[in-house]
């Protein structure tokens, strides 16, 4: 145990009594006279607990408090006194005293509200960790590449993050990696602490997609037994990303454009009007301008998202951060596979630069991990290299060639190859879905629609 403790108590006998009593418990003690040598201890360390004396002889204990407040914002403060009013004990919780002990008190009740501080020190700081974790794995540098497009992209993304623009347009193909740009903005924003929630709006059918972004109210249709909040009100603070919006139902699509505009909604079978506060981001790898033509996507919706509007590169046109992508997947399934992998050749650099990486890279890092997993002697040779499409799916041909036969087609049949193929992958995977979804180059979410259509989940 390495609990440390400052007491800042002028009374000589009050600290040596509690530095008794924490020594006991293996805890470190500092002690301070003085508001000041307080301070000047707090500065020097971090406290796990502070014991805080109201009245000091140079200053109060709140003055103490609102100097350790400007170092730490999470600091546990337990404040002592023994001229309690309620006017200071009020302004000692605005401050954000853990608690207010009158003296004297009793030790037994002093030593029980010093285990509930400490549980909520380690409360705080396993949220900041899990923050910094966070502020790492989805910050700009998780987000590899060097050419000048990605520089431009970087700047972008941390101007936006900073601002308090409220919907974000991300365009750009599969696989350039939209989801975790929306992540890093989040992440990079003042809404960092709250959620971020994301759907795939191909996962769900209409009925499901609308319960599930507005909520819906009990009775509101037959299976509605119970109230439920839609993501808007669980994303409220933080931010919703709608992955694929360019194929959003028309009926959702009107409903989106009015909540992009008021910042209200209605539950599914709800006449009460909710109020959000949540940026939304959306993606698309669409043509838009196409699906607008075509009247499959509404034109003031496609105005009303672009606000701002962040344009990804594809890899073909990313230069040598083909190179770099792919020793960071190297190195990442080497060590997920435990496989000490020898140097990769300039022929397999080679290989992978003049290749049109039609699926970003997402491709990349699937190419590389089936590398990584099949190749001999811990080495990737040119031969390991699978690019296009793997010998296992050779049947699957030019589909845009693929015309319907004069005596028709039992459609039938792709339901059951569909369901195989999702029966296959969960084998293979040990029912891990994240898994089977990357085996299948779907997201989770569009993974476990199938699943249900297919009654296996």
């Amino acid at each position: 145990m390495n609990i440390r403790v400052l007491i800042v108590e002028d009374e000589a006998l009050i600290r040596w009594s509690l530095r008794q009593k924490f020594e006991e418990r293996g805890y470190r003690v500092n002690e301070a006279e003085l508001g000041r040598e307080a301070l000047a201890a707090f500065e020097e360390g971090a406290f796990d607990l502070i014991m805080l004396d109201y009245r000091l002889p140079d200053m109060t204990g709140l003055d103490v408090l609102r100097g350790v407040r400007q170092v730490d914002q999470d600091a546990v403060v337990i404040m002592m006194t023994a001229y309690s009013t309620i006017e200071t004990a009020v302004e000692a919780i605005k401050l954000g005293a853990f608690h207010y002990l009158a003296k004297p008190f009793q030790m037994d009740e002093l030593l029980v509200t010093v285990d509930k501080a400490l549980e909520t020190t380690k409360l705080r700081r396993e949220v900041r960790e899990l923050r910094r974790q966070l502020q790492s794995e989805f910050g700009v540098d998780a987000i590899i590449g060097r050419d000048l497009s990605m520089l431009r992209l970087f700047e972008t993304i941390k101007q936006v993050a900073r601002t308090g623009v409220s919907t974000v347009f991300l365009r750009g193909e599969t696989g350039t990696g939209k989801d975790l740009v929306a992540r890093v903005i989040h992440h990079g924003s003042e809404r960092a602490a709250a959620p971020f929630v994301n759907i795939t709006c191909t996962a769900l059918s209409e009925s499901l997609l609308e319960s599930e972004l507005f909520g819906h109210e009990r009775g509101a249709f037959t299976d509605a037994k119970l109230q439920k909040k839609g993501l808007f009100e669980l994303a409220d603070t933080g931010t919703l990303f709608l992955d694929e919006v360019g194929d959003m139902p028309a009926a959702l699509q009107a409903k989106l454009l009015r909540f992009l505009e008021e910042r209200k909604f209605r539950r599914v079978g709800g006449t009460r009007e909710i109020s959000v506060d949540v940026r939304v981001i959306g993606a698309t790898n669409r043509d838009l301008d196409k699906a607008i033509e075509q009247g499959r996507f509404r034109r003031d919706l496609m105005y009303r998202l672009n606000v701002v509007t962040i344009l990804l590169p594809p890899l073909r046109a990313r230069g040598d951060d083909v190179r770099l992508l792919a020793q960071h997947f190297l190195a990442r399934f080497a060590t997920e596979f435990k496989k000490p992998l020898g140097p990769v050749s300039d022929e397999v650099y080679a290989l992978l630069r003049e290749y049109g990486w039609p699926g970003n890279v997402r491709e990349l890092r699937n190419v590389i991990e089936r590398a990584v997993l099949l190749c001999k002697n811990n080495t990737v040779t040119p031969e390991d290299i699978v690019l296009g499409r793997s010998e296992h799916l050779s049947w699957e041909g030019n589909i845009d060639t693929i015309t319907l036969p004069p005596e028709g087609f039992d459609f039938e049949k792709l339901r059951r190859l569909e369901s195989h193929l999702l029966r296959q992958a969960l084998a293979r995977t040990n029912n891990n879905q994240t898994q089977a979804a990357k085996l299948l180059n779907l997201s989770r979410d569009r993974l476990r629609y199938r699943l249900q259509k297919h009654g296996l989940l």
